[in-house]
Parts: C-alpha cells; structure tokens; sequence
C-alpha cells in the first residue's frame, strides 16, 4: 500500500480553525487577485498584438489592391498589343 504522505495536524478550537480558514481564503484572494492582474496585461498585450496585425492586414490590402490594378493596366496593355499585331500584315 502506497505512503499517503504525511498527516497535517488540523486544529482543534473553533477559533483556530476560523484563523486557518480565513489565512487560507486570504492567500487564496492574493492569488485570484494576481490572477487577475496577469489577465488584465496579457489581454492588453494581446490588444497591441491584434491592433498591430490589423495595421499590417490593412497594409498588406493595400498593396494586393494597388498590384490587383497594376495586373490589370498591363492585361489591357497586352491585349492591346496583341490585337495591334494581329492587324499587321504577315508575311
């Protein structure tokens, strides 16, 4: 049978046992508390982050748009070419 480790003696006075309890809910409240303040700056972190890709998505957009008419000016070049030379004489 495996060791179940030592044994935590538990107070025997209803006084002490609320003084245990309440140290406990205290460092329990410390520990929610930094809990919470961690949150509170990894979402912010996490704000700049997705404020930051926004800012690159949106510029990024802007130059597939800008790229999107330059291909579309040279298509209409090329097509004029094309059918320019289609009515030289051949031969």
């Amino acid at each position: 049978m495996p060791d179940p480790g030592p044994v935590i003696a538990f107070p025997q006075a209803a006084q002490s046992r609320l003084r245990l309890a309440l140290r406990s809910l205290d460092a329990a409240l410390a520990e929610q508390a930094l809990a919470c303040r961690e949150l509170r700056l990894n979402l912010a972190l996490l704000g700049a982050a997705v404020q930051g890709l926004d800012r690159r998505l949106g510029t990024y957009r802007q130059v597939l748009e800008e790229l999107a008419r330059d291909a579309a000016a040279a298509h209409a070049v090329a097509r004029a070419a094309e059918q320019a030379a289609s009515r030289l004489p051949t031969g």
